[in-house]
């Protein structure tokens, strides 16, 4: 109810309207097979709410990192009316009591989160987000990209790839450089043609109203949706760095005789590079990432970048900006008008100038920076023939898209927690003896719990959503363990001046626990210390550390 029905259909519900909204719902509805009677219950339960929250966002979209702060109040409320809807809701708000339980247990983690056990996989289930794709329909990848991220070098590879997906459906392609007239028309008439193939769709498809496209036809022709995306870190309203900016267009400029002529030849190619990148504006790598999944229900990521490049020089940065800046005065003055054409002519034809010398000044730098071609198209055909299999799972970015939301925690890289034991253990031979056995094989993820849904509830919870995805400094100022647990305290820093401030009484990284000890009780570490039964070594300095604020 929550997940499906009013956090995925908030993207509709704001943008298209409560008609869409209601088509969404009935259709999700309708793949998991609800009677009549209980559609009719949910039907107009959801239209209250969708009246309820356009009446109190207006246009204004409610961020689905945050929305159970309104769906809960709203749901108690409905559910007080009478036992009906008491039924119909379960539990919500102050009511609940069976959901957070059930919160607690889901996904084998304990109340404080900080570790998980072992569990069997759970049988598959027609309930499940769609990330299979059934052998008796179609498959279309598509490209939510900019010029230059190398799609069709990528559906050559595909095209050719020894056993294709490993599910013996034939594969085409469809390129949009070379397609005359609406080209999503005509992949729309080649997927009615060859129903059970997989059709690579080689044009940037940018934009919601594409996708929407894509939607319909994937409903029409029986088939599934596959978007593949270059990664990249983005910015906060944009997916796209300007680091992958900065790539693209150097490959385009790179290019010599492109049947779109979006090469070095073409006198405002950056300008067109700047046009593709500002279709994207307005959302985040997140939020663009998670609409997607929200769509199709998978995603797969293009490497771009890599991880251990150097920073983008200063004056490739700066060469980037003035594009922007420019553009903006362009389109805010002209609209779509072309560049060689307008007020601003002769600055962009200085701009264009500017930016080739630049970037092919910096060559080898962006060069270097990029994930081998070969090396990345493997990694794509990998994950498509896992969607075929049905074993693909979400990226790890989108774990909050899926399921409920259990608890909040700041994420640790566990590299560094290893090398400071390693550290400590070289001045302490108490921690060297102790460790050396244990940790290489449960620290495996590490983080700061901020709030759980079990002890602390769901608003609570939810009031981290501003800074998801958001650096927090942290340091570590003492390690604390016994003969059956350890973790470090941690204090948390600040984002945008705001202090991170966890519900937990004592902040801490768990990073062991023995054998039939929940990782919860590592609460207990400073009272056993005061007690006498707990070894405390103070790091000092302090041990600063980064990690990114997440739902779980």
């Amino acid at each position: 109810l929550r997940t499906f029905l009013i956090r995925n259909g908030l993207s509709t519900l704001f943008k298209d309207g409560p008609s869409a909204y209601k088509a969404y719902y009935l259709r999700q509805m309708n793949i998991w097979g609800t009677s009549a009677v209980k559609q009719r219950q949910l039907s107009k339960m959801l239209d209250e709410w969708a009246v309820y929250i356009r009446r109190k966002y207006g246009n204004k979209q409610l961020s689905s990192s945050v929305y159970l702060t309104e769906a809960e109040p709203f749901l108690e409320q409905y559910a007080r009316r009478s036992p009906e809807n008491q039924v119909l809701i379960g539990s919500a708000g102050n009511l609940v009591r069976v959901e957070e339980f059930l919160a607690v247990i889901e996904g084998g983690r304990d109340e404080e989160g900080d570790l998980e056990t072992e569990r069997e996989a759970p049988p598959s289930s027609p309930r499940q987000a769609k990330d299979e794709v059934q052998k008796d329909e179609g498959l279309i990848v598509f490209f939510p990209g900019i010029p230059g991220c190398a799609k069709s070098a990528l559906c050559k590879e595909l095209l050719n790839a020894p056993g294709g997906l490993g599910d013996n459906r034939p594969i085409h392609t469809l390129m949009g450089d070379l397609t005359k007239g609406k080209y999503w028309q005509k992949v729309a008439d080649e997927r009615r043609r060859k129903p059970y193939s997989v059709m690579l769709a080689d044009k940037n498809a940018p934009n919601e109203e594409v996708w929407r496209q894509i939607e319909d036809m994937c409903r029409r022709t029986r088939a599934s949706a596959v978007p593949v995306v270059p990664d990249s870190g983005g910015t906060e309203s944009n997916p796209f760095s300007l680091d992958a900016l900065a790539v693209f267009m150097f490959r385009v400029l790179e290019r010599v005789n492109h049947p779109g002529n979006l090469d070095k030849n073409s006198p405002n190619a950056g300008y067109v590079l700047l046009m593709f990148y500002h279709l994207y504006e307005g959302k985040s790598r997140k939020e663009f990432d998670g609409e997607l999944v929200e769509r199709f229900g998978s995603l797969i990521k293009m490497p771009l970048l890599k991880d251990d490049r150097s920073p983008l020089p200063d004056h490739v940065r700066s060469v980037l900006e003035e594009g922007i800046s420019l553009y903006k005065l362009h389109t805010s003055k002209h609209g779509r008008l072309e560049s060689t054409k307008g007020s601003y002519a002769q600055e962009w034809a200085k701009w264009e100038k500017q930016m080739r010398e630049t970037l092919f000044g910096n060559a080898d730098y962006l060069q270097s920076i990029q994930v081998p071609f070969e090396s990345a198209a493997k990694q794509v055909l990998e994950q498509l023939k896992l969607i075929a299999k049905g074993e693909y799972k979400a990226p790890s970015t989108e774990k909050r898209n899926f399921g409920t939301i259990v608890f909040a925690a700041v994420s640790l890289p566990v590299t560094e927690i290893q090398s400071l034991l390693v550290e400590l253990a070289g001045k302490d031979p108490t921690i060297d003896l102790f460790f050396k056995e244990d940790l290489e094989r449960n620290l495996k993820k590490a983080h700061v719990t901020l709030a759980h849904k079990r002890s602390h509830g769901v608003t609570a919870v939810a009031s981290y959503g501003p800074y998801v995805n958001r650096n927090v400094p942290v340091e570590l100022t003492s390690l604390l363990f016994t003969d059956k647990m350890a973790a470090f305290e941690a204090h948390l820093g600040s984002v945008d001046d705001e202090k991170i401030v966890s519900k937990n009484q004592w902040p801490h990284v768990t990073i062991w626990t023995g054998v039939g000890v929940i990782p919860k009780e590592a609460n207990m570490l400073p009272q056993l210390h005061s007690e006498g039964k707990a070894t405390l070594i103070e790091i000092n300095p302090p041990f600063t550390i980064s990690g990114t604020l997440e739902f779980y």
